[in-house]
């Protein structure tokens, strides 16, 4: 369990990272908070990248970031406060993505809790470490939508119409670049 005075670093820690956003903008992506009483929940706005399927498109994101609490039904939580353990990030508009969970989860190495793989696929120096910020994450993210990794996939249909069936893989992300346009 987190002392107070670490949930209280975690916080100063954000509230820094997204001052250093607001000050010095990267481009491909904007970051805010959700709610201004909530350093934890930020809303992402993710630029598709040029030369890309996805560019022209415009993702909205929500990132989650772990707060120790007593609440032992949800275990993210549990563990460790950030920057121990990596946040959690969703897409919240639609996305088709081999490494987009079909509930707009993302997965990524560094997204995945610090340490060895259980299942041996990922060495453990690729997985979340205390350096990372928001603006290693979400590079990576943009990475992940230039090259997506079919080896280890999320979503499995997204995957399998990528190796297989690239033109139908094409239109499906075409047709959601253009709704998030739409939805703007």
């Amino acid at each position: 369990m987190a002392s107070p005075a670490t949930t209280l670093q975690s916080a100063l820690l954000l509230q820094k990272q997204l001052k250093e956003l607001s000050k010095h903008p990267v481009e491909g992506f904007s970051a805010g908070l959700v709610d201004n009483d909530n350093i934890y929940e930020w809303e992402i706005m993710i630029i598709g990248p040029p030369d890309t399927l996805y560019e022209g498109g415009f993702f909205k994101a929500r990132m989650t970031f772990p707060k120790a609490s007593n609440n032992r039904s949800d275990e993210f939580f549990d563990i460790a406060d950030y920057p121990l353990m990596p946040p959690k990030l969703r897409f919240i508009s639609e996305m088709w993505h081999p490494n987009v969970y079909p509930d707009g989860e993302v997965c990524i190495s560094i997204l995945h809790p610090p340490g060895e793989d259980k299942y041996g696929y990922e060495d453990a120096g690729e997985r979340w470490m205390p350096v990372h910020t928001v603006e290693t994450i979400l590079l990576s993210v943009i990475s992940m939508l230039s090259t997506p990794n079919d080896e280890s996939p999320a979503n499995i249909e997204a995957a399998k119409d990528w190796r297989e069936d690239y033109p139908a893989f094409k239109k499906k992300v075409q047709r959601i670049v253009r709704r998030s346009a739409d939805m703007l």
